[in-house]
């Protein structure tokens, strides 16, 4: 009868490592890997998943694995905890699978933006909801974003910096000279002297978000 019970239990656990393998596991035709460069049914459907957990605009649906592609798996990955390479494996893939969007942390009335250093990601909040999540990269050891609560005083699509000598796109000034803006350089950590580096493909949308007398959270 002991036996017959290790059998059973032996069986079990079998099953249900074939079936969390199989969960995890791209359907037939799809690449087990997808990356900058990728192509297909397999990228339709990540980028749609995608725009349904607010990191990529509503109605993003190309077959293309695009550098906004690459930026939204970074995200998704920095705000479920996983390793931000931008790269759609085995362990996001099993994540995006039971993944829901992210919730606002500040409860406040009206639209506002949301910046987690904890998780180096920025999140536009509407009617309570989150409406996007986007990959950035605050200021680095010395220069950190300062936390509190700001709000939207200037907006430049083109800003010259006096300090660093270089232009801004896209800026969006919330504390003194501190500022969304596009990078081409967004890493999964924070880089910057102080602003919010924010990935070109997605700086407009952020840009005409932060409307002037937005709030903005820095967390």
């Amino acid at each position: 009868m002991e036996g017959w019970a290790r059998h059973i239990r032996r069986v079990v656990t079998t099953v249900t490592a074939a079936a969390a393998i199989a969960a995890a596991a791209p359907a037939a035709g799809e690449a087990t890997v997808l990356a900058k460069g990728s192509r297909g049914d397999g990228v339709a459907k990540l980028n749609a998943k995608l725009a349904k957990l607010t990191y990529l605009p509503a109605g993003a649906d190309s077959s293309r694995f695009t550098l906004g592609t690459h930026h939204a798996v970074v995200a998704f990955q920095k705000v479920n905890g996983l390793a931000p390479d931008g790269v759609v494996g085995p362990v996001t893939r099993s994540a995006l699978r039971d993944a829901s969007a992210p919730r606002p942390r500040v409860e406040r009335d009206g639209r506002r933006v949301e910046v987690w250093r904890g998780r180096q990601v920025a999140v536009l909040v509407a009617d309570g909801r989150v409406r996007r999540t986007v990959h950035v990269s605050t200021g680095r050891a010395g220069y950190r974003t300062p936390a509190g609560t700001f709000r939207v005083y200037r907006r430049e699509r083109l800003s010259w910096s006096y300090v660093y000598d270089v232009w801004l796109p896209w800026a969006v000034y919330f504390n003194g000279g501190i500022a969304f803006h596009a990078h081409r350089r967004v890493p999964p950590y924070p880089v910057s002297h102080g602003c919010v580096r924010v990935p070109r493909p997605f700086a407009r949308e952020v840009y005409d978000f932060a409307r002037p007398r937005r709030v903005v959270s820095v967390l």
